[in-house]
């Protein structure tokens, strides 16, 4: 069992930047891989990016890449999101989630948290 609760979001200028935490409960968090999605108004959920067990590998939307990395901390039980030159179309709900296989599609993801709003102004 692992239990997901993200925070660090908020309203931000276009260009601004935020980072997202992940915090994880549960022995197996470190031999889990750990996404992030995000669900704009009206849109579906939608893959962000990822990060293997052992940080070794990472993935990225083609939407976000350059501008968000994706980390972890397997000491702290936690997952991070840095998120730079934010857009409006960054806008939504950001969860986090845990799997044991990765992927980016949401149905190959176990465990969720329950999300944080990310708002970017124009």
């Amino acid at each position: 069992q692992v239990q997901l609760r993200e925070s660090g979001g908020g309203l931000v200028q276009a260009g601004g930047s935020l980072k997202l935490s992940c915090a994880a409960s549960g022995r197996t968090f470190s031999d889990r891989y750990v996404a992030w999605f995000r669900q704009g108004p009206g849109k579906d959920r939608e893959f962000v990016a990822s990060i293997t067990r052992k940080s070794d590998n990472t993935y990225y939307a083609d939407a976000v890449k350059g501008r968000f990395t994706v980390s972890r901390d397997n000491g702290e039980n936690m997952g991070y999101l840095q998120m730079n030159n934010l857009k409006p179309e960054d806008s939504g709900v950001y969860t986090c989630a845990s799997s044991w296989v990765g992927g980016r599609s949401p149905a190959g993801y176990d465990f969720w948290g329950q999300g944080t709003q990310v708002t970017v102004s124009p």
